[in-house]
């Protein structure tokens, strides 16, 4: 028995030689059972082609991107306007889904001995402003590798004009030449009238409060600005990016050397700054804002 489908496929190849109403007559079937088909075999073509795009987002997207980014990804890429539901329901057909940030545990560093002044918190949870190097946020992390035997630390340096990563250094040890050389490097990016109204902003961490540390901001004119003790929402837009490093790329991968390690967060800190769009942006990226901000 010949099934209804090829039936109704042989009439749409013959509909411009013959009459649709004998096609339908010859094969048997209702005309409106032929329109009915043809309506959802167009639909099935359309959710192809969106399916396609939909997956090239979330490719591109290093697999983390949920339907709330994609729906955005098709609008910048594409033009595209699509329904959150329909984005939803193509993301469960193609069996991909966004990276669940996963609930943070408070982690205790261990007691050392309490040197160095504390500055005041001259940032006071005001993270935004209106041009870049006007406001910085700096921070360490450690991250994993050798199934968890081993680790390195990152340390980070954020312009919270634009959300941008402007310069990080990894290490093996907590020495304090990494911290300095991340200074140095975000240095370079500064214009000498600039110095003046720069703020810099970290927790109370040993390498902050050194006299090394303040030597170097006080010699260029900076001021620096601490977290009160204890209180990580204090550097809130710092830690948000050691979450979404973790989240998205630390979690999801095992590196056995730390070769591995590195390239991998240098490939990440290279896709944040220049294609991960933020809402917070007006859905630009990093380096779009920046360069559309001060055009």
């Amino acid at each position: 028995m010949i099934h209804k489908s090829n039936i109704f496929r042989t009439i749409h190849q013959l509909k411009n030689i013959y009459n649709i109403n004998i096609l339908c007559k010859i094969g048997k079937v209702s005309r409106s059972g032929y329109y009915k088909w043809l309506h959802s075999n167009k639909n099935n073509d359309q959710d192809l082609d969106l399916k396609y795009k939909i997956l090239e987002i979330y490719t591109d997207s290093k697999k983390v991107y949920g339907y709330r980014r994609i729906k955005i990804g098709l609008f910048r890429a594409y033009g595209l306007i699509v329904n959150h539901k329909k984005i939803i329901r193509l993301m469960k057909s193609l069996n991909i889904h966004s990276v669940i940030r996963r609930k943070r545990f408070k982690y205790y560093a261990p007691k050392t001995i309490d040197i160095g002044k504390v500055e005041p918190n001259l940032l006071n949870r005001e993270f935004n402003c209106n041009a870049p190097n006007q406001k910085w946020a700096t921070d360490i992390t450690y991250l994993k590798y050798d199934n968890g035997r081993k680790r390195m630390y990152l340390s980070a340096i954020e312009d919270l004009f634009n959300r941008e990563i402007i310069a990080y250094k990894i290490s093996d040890t907590l020495d304090m030449s990494f911290v300095e050389q991340t200074l140095g490097e975000a240095f370079k990016k500064v214009k000498t009238s600039e110095f003046k109204n720069l703020i810099i902003h970290s927790d109370q961490g040993s390498h902050y409060k050194s006299n090394i540390y303040k030597s170097i901001l006080k010699k260029s004119g900076v001021r620096q600005s601490m977290s009160r003790k204890g209180n990580c929402y204090d550097n809130a837009c710092i830690e948000n990016f050691f979450g979404h490093l973790k989240t998205e790329l630390i979690y999801q991968n095992s590196y056995n050397s730390k070769e591995e390690l590195i390239k991998s967060i240098d490939d990440y800190i290279h896709w944040y700054n220049n294609y991960r769009f933020q809402a917070k942006l007006k859905n630009m990226t990093p380096v779009e804002y920046r360069c559309h901000m001060i055009s």
